[in-house]
Formats: C-alpha cells, structure tokens, sequence
C-alpha cells in the first residue's frame, strides 16, 4: 500500500481530516468567551463551576460515547458532538441567568465527549488501513493542529470586533462553524480494519476490562494521570486570559482578537514541530520538559504583569505540541476496536482533574486576584512536571522512540 511521502500530495482522506480540523476551530468566540460570560452577571467562581460541570458531562459521557464511536463508527460520534456543540452555542444567546448557562455547558461537556478521540482513533486507523503510514499520526495529527491554529488565528483576528457590535455575533458564527463540520466527517472513509471486526466487537463489559487493563499498565498510567493535570492547569489558565488583558493590563476588548490570533500562530508552529520535538527529546521526555517550560513562564506574571502575555502564548503552544505526541503515545497501546474507547477513558480522567481545577482556581482568583491564581497554577505544574521526570527516571523508562 502507498506510504505517506513528505513531498507528496497529502492522500484524500488526510486532505478531509485537515478540512474537518478547519471546521473545529473556537475562534469566533473563545477570545471573548469569559467576557461574555461575566457580562451575564456571572463571577470567576461560576464560570469556573461551569467548566467543572461541562467537565463532569465529559466524565460520564467519555466511555458510552468512545464505545459509540467503536461499535457504530467514529463519523457518527463525530456529527453527534458538532451538533450538540452547535445547539450549545446557540443556546448561549437566549440563555440568562446561571441554571441556564449550566444546562448549556453540560450540552457542550456531551458534544465533547463525542468528539475526544473519534477524530484520533479514524486517522490512526485510517493511516494504519488504508495507507500503511500508522507511524505518520504525530507528523498528520500535528499539522492537522497546524490547520485548526491557523484558521482559528484568522478568526480570532475578529472576534473583538463582532464583539463590540453585538456580543452575541461570535457565538451565532461558532455554531454556525460547529454545524459544518457534520457533512465534511460524513465524507470520511470507513478504516477497512474497524468495519471488518465491529461485527466481532467485544461487548461493553468486555471492552470496559480491556480498557482499564491498558490504562493501568506502566506503560500509560503515569503519563495518563501527569497529562490530566497538564491539560487541566492549561484549561484553568485559559479562563484567566480575557480579564488578565483587558482589565490588569488595561488592553481594549478589540485587542483580544489579534492576541488570539498570535496565541494560534504560535499553536500552529508549535504542533507543526511536535514530530521534531518527539524525535528529538523522545515522546515522554518531551511530555516532561514542555509543561515545565509552561510553568516556569506561568511563575512570571505574578512579579511581572506583562510577562502574562508571553507565558500565555507558552500555555498554548506547549499544550499544542503535547497533544499530537500524547496521543500517538496513546494510540500506538490501543487495539483497532477498542481505539476510540481507550481515548474517551483517557479524556474522562482528564475531565475528573478539571472538575476540582477550575473552580479552585477561580475561587483563588475571587478571593486574590487572577495573576496570583495563575502563578499558583504554574507551580502546581511545576510539582507535577517534576514528580513525572523523576518517576520515569527512577524506573529507567526507556525514551518512547523505541518502545515506551
């Protein structure tokens, strides 16, 4: 079968992935999403609670929705999610008051939970099956990353202004984006392997025991549970980043897009690179020295406010290059069937760690104020950046370029 060349023409299927990351992309209302939020009388303490419960939708929807995904195809879970996320935000524009708002971001916890890993699991097997290139995920998934910055960089560049017209602008724009994304995945191509062997799957229970024992295996469950509180501390940070910009350092609201935007470009470069950097660090060393690099620029800003800018575009672009590297880590351990069942049960441990992340930093940042929350975020990834090295140095884990 043809292999992947980084010369060739990208192969059909890897040109619908790239379309369906381009139609995956916030940017029309992420930058100004927390303002919007605030706006509706909501405080730092509830919007983090609102991440929490949409976090807590994930929790007990990541392994039903990862087993949808197996057993009647991964474009299913994906036009579900893009249309639950679509309904979310639309809701969003009538929605007042915090009951409303709660119901929306548990909406908006399902749409994700039926998307995290389905997009993962068909390229991995869809490389695997149709092209023999499994070993190209990391280089595909990250400009598949690259594409999603890029296009969230050009919108982002409007968010502040629709913003200023009309605060419901963005949103009406996200759904719209979310909606789109339903016919491109319906375009995807079924991996011959999954549609061969689903009629053979293994049942819930059985799928469930196979799931835990990969998971708990040392291969994955110390990178598994040090990714959850990476991926939690980045989320919690990212609440912070509207009222740190505009009302710490004084910004207007229409700066915020082209911030965004350069927060995109730099993701964009970032998992572009992410091949590079897992060739050159190794897979876990890699997942050990990008977060301590986030923390360390997270220390700053509590000494020195405009150095929240920089240590927020390193929050971003360190979370884009561990994604692509984590999850060809994950998908090299996960059989065929089971691939979308074992991402969802590592997402809905990512999600148990957002749950209590969120509002305690939020409380923090009532209770202080937001620069003092996201210092205290840095050092608690700081800790855990340095626990993993040492654990994975005291058990002489090979780098992942040969096994992991």
């Amino acid at each position: 079968m043809p292999v992947i060349r980084r010369d060739s023409t990208p192969p059909a299927l890897v040109v619908k992935y790239y379309l369906y990351e381009a139609t995956a992309t916030y940017g029309f209302f992420w930058p100004v999403f927390t303002l919007f939020l605030l706006s509706r009388d909501l405080t730092f303490a509830q919007i983090g609670l609102l991440g929490s419960l949409s976090a807590a939708a994930s929790v007990l929807g990541e392994i039903p929705t990862g087993y949808v995904a197996d057993r009647l195809g991964r474009r299913v879970a994906l036009a579900l999610g893009s249309a639950l996320l679509s309904v979310s935000l639309v809701g969003h524009v009538v929605a007042r008051g915090f009951p409303a708002f709660a119901a929306l971001w548990v909406l908006w916890g399902a749409g994700r939970a039926f998307r995290s890993g389905s997009a993962d699991a068909w390229l991995y097997d869809a490389l695997e099956d149709r092209l023999d290139a499994a070993d190209a995920f990391t280089r595909i998934r990250g400009r598949g990353s690259s594409v999603n910055q890029t296009v969230s960089a050009v919108s982002m560049l409007t968010a502040g202004a629709l913003y200023a017209v009309d605060d419901r602008l963005p949103l009406v724009l996200g759904a719209v984006v979310a909606a789109a994304a339903i016919p491109v995945v319906w375009t995807f191509p079924t991996p011959e392997t999954r549609a061969a062997d689903a009629e053979s799957a293994a049942g819930f229970a059985e799928t469930l025991r196979v799931v835990r024992a990969t998971l708990t295996a040392p291969a994955l469950r110390r990178v598994v549970l040090y990714a959850a509180v990476v991926f939690a501390a980045v989320g919690a940070v990212d609440t912070f980043i509207q009222p740190v910009t505009t009302t710490t350092l004084g910004f207007p609201e229409a700066a915020l897009g082209p911030l965004y935007a350069a927060f995109s470009v730099a993701s964009a470069v970032a998992g572009y690179a992410a091949p590079r950097i897992e060739r050159a660090l190794s897979p876990r060393r890699a997942l050990a020295v990008l977060p301590a690099f986030v923390a360390a620029a997270l220390a700053l800003p509590v000494v020195a406010p405009l150095a929240a800018l920089p240590a927020f575009v390193a929050a971003k672009a360190g979370r884009a290059a561990v994604d692509p590297i984590l999850g060809g880590h994950l998908n090299d351990h996960a059989s065929a069937v089971g691939r979308a069942t074992l991402l969802s049960a590592a997402s809905l441990l990512y999600a148990l760690v957002r749950v209590p992340a969120k509002p305690a930093a939020g409380a923090l940042a009532d209770a202080t104020t937001p620069l003092c929350a996201v210092a205290a975020v840095g050092a608690c990834l700081l800790f855990a950046a340095g626990l993993f090295a040492v654990s994975d140095a005291s058990t002489g884990t090979r780098p992942q370029n040969e096994s992991a």
